[in-house]
Parts: structure tokens; C-alpha cells; sequence
């Protein structure tokens, strides 16, 4: 269980990144949603101890993270958003050089991890490739691999799915699932499709604040009967902005679909939907801006 208690983070030009955030992360999947500044990366990195929060306290069973950083490394796994890799080196040599540093310094033992990883992320086939040549998809496989180095118990993924083709994507889900059976894996994402794909728990993180945790069908069904969706001309939008809650738009044929929150049927040509896990995302976003 990785149990985070009224954390804080206020970087040097004042930005309050996280206010008090506490969460407790069982064992499988859990999906932490937000948009882009929501503090997700801040929190992300302060849990894989490559900073140290302002105050507040992260405990990851018996481990104190914050005061034994060395003791949450040795079952830590990271995949960052922004994962860099060595240019014109091989999958194998960066793989085997990575768990060196991880501590694997026995020769056979290292060859069996470098190969068994390899093999489980399907990238046995292109190891003498030079990573920097692999595709989104591949890096992020590869990724994965080097973060499962020593069969850590904690594995934290920040945006991993960002700029993938929908084949990557499906393919980098299903390998997280598999792995995500017996250990605890955070996954960080503005994507909501991966969290309800995934994830039997999940928070909305705004905002720097926990506005909304639970199991995702619970969420949606507490949202059934109150989503109402009409199709209206662009040039409408404010006017119903300024008269229901709107929670979301997109386009749809060169109109504007919009959806609202409300308790009772607005009419005026509203029909109900079945609130989905998007709009209890965005029924949050809403919420958190308008006590902001």
C-alpha cells in the first residue's frame, strides 16, 4: 500500500504545485487523471524521490519515501514522461548498462533479466536496434523494461500513452494490465480512455488537490440521470455557458455537442446520457475551476 498524507510542494518562484494531497494506492492499477499543470509530474517525482516535497509525508508499506529514498529506489520502477535514451546504442547494451546501475552485477543473472525483459515487452527482435531509432511505441516498451529491472513493487508511469498511435497504445495498455496484477501501479494521465480501460481506482488530481477519488463505476453511476447532451450552433454556446452547467464540448458534423450537468431535465431539447467516465472527469474540472 503506498499511502501519501497531506502533501505539499511550493517550488522556489512560489508556485504551490501540490496542497495537501493524500491518497492511498492498494495493489493493481490505479489511474491518477488531471490536465496538463494539475501537479500530477510534481507529485509523480516526489514519490519516485527525485524531489523532496515541502512537507507532508509518503509511506510505501514499512518505508518512510521521504526519509529512506535509498530503501524506496531499490523496489521503485519509473517510467517519466520524458524518457531519454542514448543515441546509436543498442536495445541489449542500454538494457544490460541500465541494470547494471540498478545493481544487478552478476553476469548471469544480468543476461537473464536483460533477455526475460526484452522478451516480455516483445522487443527480442529489434534488441540490436539502436533505441533512439525506435518508434514512440517501441521507447515507451522499452521504457517499461528498464523500469521492471529488479522486480520492483512499485511502478510509477507518467503519461505513457501521449503521441502513441491507437495500435501503440492498445499494445503498451495491454503489457501494463498483465504487469499490474501483483504490484502497485500509478498511472499518470490527462488521457481518460487509460484510466477507464485499466484502472479499479482512480483520482482527479487539480488544481494541486485530490477533488475526486473512487472505483470509476461508482463514480459513473453517481452521475446517472444528471448528463444531458443537445447539439446547438456554435455561435449559441455562450448563451447556454451562461445559462446551464456546461461539463464539456467537442464538434460533431460542423456542430457543437455540448453536454450539462443537472438534476432534472432542462428541456429546450436536451436528452439524457449515460454519464461515462469522461464526463465525471470533466464534472470535476468544472466544479474545481468554479471554486477556485
Amino acid at each position: 500500500m503506498l499511502t501519501v498524507t497531506n502533501l505539499v510542494h511550493v517550488y522556489g518562484n512560489g508556485t504551490r504545485a501540490l496542497d495537501g494531497v493524500s491518497l492511498e494506492v492498494p495493489k493493481g492499477m490505479f489511474g491518477l487523471l488531471g490536465p496538463n499543470g494539475a501537479g500530477k509530474s510534481t507529485l509523480m517525482r516526489s514519490i519516485a524521490t527525485l524531489q523532496t516535497p515541502t512537507s507532508g509525508d509518503i509511506r510505501f508499506g514499512d518505508i518512510d519515501v521521504v526519509k529512506q529514498p535509498e530503501q524506496l529506489r531499490r523496489t521503485l520502477g519509473y517510467l517519466p514522461q520524458d524518457f531519454g535514451v542514448y543515441p546509436r546504442v543498442s536495445a541489449y547494451e542500454l538494457l544490460d548498462h541500465m541494470a547494471v546501475l540498478k545493481g544487478v552485477t552478476d553476469g548471469k543473472a544480468r543476461k537473464e533479466t536483460v533477455e526475460t525483459l526484452l522478451n516480455q515487452v516483445n522487443l527480442w527482435s529489434v534488441r540490436k536496434k539502436a533505441v533512439a531509432g525506435f518508434s514512440g511505441g517501441m521507447r515507451q516498451r522499452f521504457g517499461i523494461a528498464q523500469a521492471l529491472i529488479g522486480r520492483p513493487q512499485l511502478i510509477i508511469v507518467d503519461e505513457p500513452t501521449a503521441g502513441l498511435d491507437p495500435e501503440e497504445r492498445n499494445r503498451f495498455l495491454n503489457l501494463l494490465a498483465e504487469i499490474g496484477e501483483s504490484v502497485v501501479i500509478i498511472l499518470s494521465t490527462h488521457i481518460v480512455e487509460d484510466v477507464a480501460d485499466l484502472c479499479p481506482r482512480m483520482a482527479v488530481l487539480a488544481g494541486g488537490r485530490i477533488q475526486l477519488e473512487g472505483a470509476p463505476s461508482d463514480l459513473m453511476d453517481a452521475l446517472k440521470g444528471r448528463v444531458w447532451s443537445k447539439t446547438i450552433d456554435k455561435a449559441a454556446l455562450e448563451d447556454h455557458r451562461a445559462r446551464y452547467e456546461v461539463i464539456s464540448t467537442r464538434l460533431f458534423a460542423g456542430k457543437t455537442v455540448i453536454h450539462v450537468l443537472a438534476d432534472a431535465d432542462p428541456g429546450e431539447g436536451f436528452e439524457p446520457v449515460s454519464g461515462g467516465l469522461e464526463d465525471v472527469y470533466f464534472s470535476t474540472l468544472t466544479a474545481s475551476r468554479r471554486a477556485a
